[in-house]
């Protein structure tokens, strides 16, 4: 390709919201195009790169047996209201109708789509286990889209679905996809953190997320110096630092042995800081409680406190009941935070957020600061671990003002439910081998999941075993964000100049320069870009007519892997120079030799990116 005759309007300046390499670079040198907020072209250049990823994707998931198919972007509502998240996906779904009034939804995500698809096809186990995935656009209306195509509102995924007919059949393909996955992003010349992850709004029995590290990251990742754990905050364990009564009749005995549970005075004492300094003792003394309300609850909630006017509503056919709202208190020790995502979790619902001060005064009967789980009966209540290792601790007593000291689990309150509810954070220990935990962010790359039954069972789908009995598949969910891994392979391969292209993934292999395209000097280019071509290199030949630093300076920014000059003064030696654009040397080749030497280490780069796998 001449470069006269390619489409690449690189920049000296940068839009002022690209504050990320991959941004400013993918601007820079001619990759992508803004048509509005999170809604970006890709030009020539851009695309090239972008389709080198979705081959080297398409060929890892073929070879582990997956199938390619096509569903449509645009999916009929019905769908995902079969499945509940019509309701439960809230505003970042972006829903439509037509003009005869029907629903429909621009696919943010596909199991409705492709569970859909298989419901219709499956009978017999025999057609079991099957594996599909597509690689297409998607679109989630993000409240603020930002840098740039790392999280814009229009995104192209690989998203790969499987069926199976029980949990090993499962496990044997996620632990597939998983591998599948490392070799991906190798291929691509990314290094990638695995870290077990919350399946989220996804639902299901586990997940893996695969991380870049990044100074802008969504994520905080928590990994072990001593051994390989790593995880995402959102389901980071640690190992516990304190004693947990399980067995209440322990709690009791322990508790037995702590003074009587009184009220103290602690006037306009709120916060946790202010009781340390009140009382004069550290956090965690303290029982913290926080009063949360939860939307869209799938655990049984009959015959927990508060909760005998509860109505129940069906979120689907087959799915389970839910209760569109519950209030619930959190109790956990005072100089910890609670985790959010693993309450929601611990409740399967869809949402949860601090209950409202209006919320919290009628559920307590006192100012917000003052809640305790001892005599609260309004609401369940769900203790973290650390609490119901405590038996001489500080909580609110449910009164403005005061508060109780000497109060012990087992003995002055119990917990409806008990779960690991603590943010982990960097200097807890790690609970594989103890060792310290420190932090990294991360951006996400890819995302596998066990989904279980969630799905298939939502939507009624069934086959008859061997035995001719009716049976709900199980079924796996595998994504990859096409658009972030290659934002991401600019943010690890780049210096000041430019992009530095994996030989892999790179628009061109090789930028050939004339200093004046013209003469013996564009005959000698030319030879040169036919015999790459020839072997397969994919070239391009700057034939502009522009000063040789321009050239040089495009050529680092576009980051082609390797950089041919061509000019009067070496090629009266025979001679063409050539630089790897990851280094500084240049090397001086006979003009005879070159492309076949050039081809050799282009070739090299890719089977060792390839090998590493």
């Amino acid at each position: 390709m001449k470069y006269s005759q390619a489409f690449i309007p690189t920049l000296r300046e940068v839009p002022s919201d690209a504050v990320i390499v991959s941004h400013r670079l993918m601007f820079r040198s001619g990759m992508i195009r803004k048509l509005g907020n999170g809604l970006f072209a890709y030009l020539p250049l851009g695309l090239r790169s972008f389709r080198k990823v979705e081959q080297i994707i398409r060929e890892e998931m073929n070879a582990i047996g997956s199938l390619e198919i096509k569903p449509t972007v645009v999916v009929p509502g019905e769908l995902w209201k079969e499945s509940g998240r019509w309701d439960s996906m809230g505003e970042a779904l972006l829903r439509l109708k037509n003009r005869l009034g029907l629903d429909f939804v621009v696919s943010p995500t596909a199991e409705e789509a492709f569970t859909s698809v298989v419901r219709d096809e499956l009978s017999s186990y025999r057609q079991l286990p099957l594996s599909l995935y597509q690689i297409n656009t998607k679109y989630r209306d993000e409240i603020r889209p930002r840098y740039g195509v790392m999280r814009g509102r229009e995104f192209v995924m690989k998203d790969a679905y499987s069926y199976h007919t029980g949990d090993e059949s499962l496990d044997e393909h996620y632990q597939a996809q998983g591998r599948a996955y490392r070799r991906i992003f190798k291929r691509c010349g990314l290094t990638v953190i695995p870290v077990k992850a919350d399946s989220g709004a996804m639902g299901g029995t586990g997940s893996e997320e695969f991380m870049v590290e990044s100074e802008v990251g969504d994520n905080t990742l928590l990994l072990c110096r001593v051994c390989d754990y790593s995880a995402n905050v959102e389901k980071a364990e640690c190992k516990l630092d304190y004693s947990p009564r399980f067995d209440i009749n322990l709690a009791k005995g322990a508790a037995s042995r702590t003074p009587s549970m009184e009220k103290i005075a602690t006037p306009e004492v709120r916060t946790i800081e202010e009781l340390c300094s009140f009382l004069k003792t550290g956090a965690k003394s303290f029982i913290k409680t926080l009063i949360y309300r939860a939307l869209n609850v799938e655990l049984d909630l009959s015959g927990a406190p508060g909760c005998g006017s509860l109505k129940q509503q069906k979120t689907a056919p087959g799915a389970p009941a839910s209760y569109p709202e519950a209030f619930f208190a959190v109790a956990i020790r005072g100089d910890l935070d609670v985790n959010e995502i693993k309450l929601a979790a611990a409740l399967k619902a869809s949402e949860v957020t601090l209950a409202a001060d209006a919320d919290v005064r009628r559920i307590t009967g006192a100012p917000v600061g003052f809640a305790g789980p001892a005599g609260l009966a309004a609401v369940p209540v769900i203790a973290d671990f650390t609490v119901t290792g405590m038996n001489d601790a500080v909580t609110g007593a449910l009164e403005k003002d005061l508060h109780y000291r000497h109060a012990a689990y087992g003995r002055d309150f119990e917990a409806w439910l008990i779960a690991d509810l603590r943010t982990v954070r960097a200097g807890d220990h790690c609970p594989v081998c103890g060792g310290e935990l420190y932090e990294k962010k991360g951006n996400e790359l890819g995302h596998i999941f066990k989904l279980g039954n969630k799905y298939t069972r939502s939507m009624n789908v069934s086959y008859l075993d061997e035995e001719g009995k009716s049976r709900i598949p199980t079924m796996g969910c595998y994504g990859i964000g096409l658009d972030r891994t290659l934002a991401s392979i600019i943010e690890e391969h780049h210096d000041d100049a430019g992009i530095i292209w994996p030989a892999t993934v790179a628009p061109y292999h090789v930028i050939i320069i004339p200093i004046k395209y013209e003469g013996t000097v564009k005959t000698a280019a030319d030879t040169l870009a036919a015999a790459l071509e020839h072997a397969g290199i994919e070239v391009l030949l700057d034939d502009r007519n522009e000063r040789p630093g321009v050239k040089f300076n495009d050529a680092d920014l576009l980051g082609i892997p390797w950089r041919v000059v061509v000019g009067e003064k070496n090629l009266a030696a025979g001679k063409v120079e050539a630089r790897r654009r990851s280094e500084k040397e240049n090397r001086l080749l006979d003009l005879k030799e070159a492309a076949d030497k050039l081809s050799g280490w282009i070739y090299g780069e890719i089977g060792e990116l390839n090998s590493q796998c």
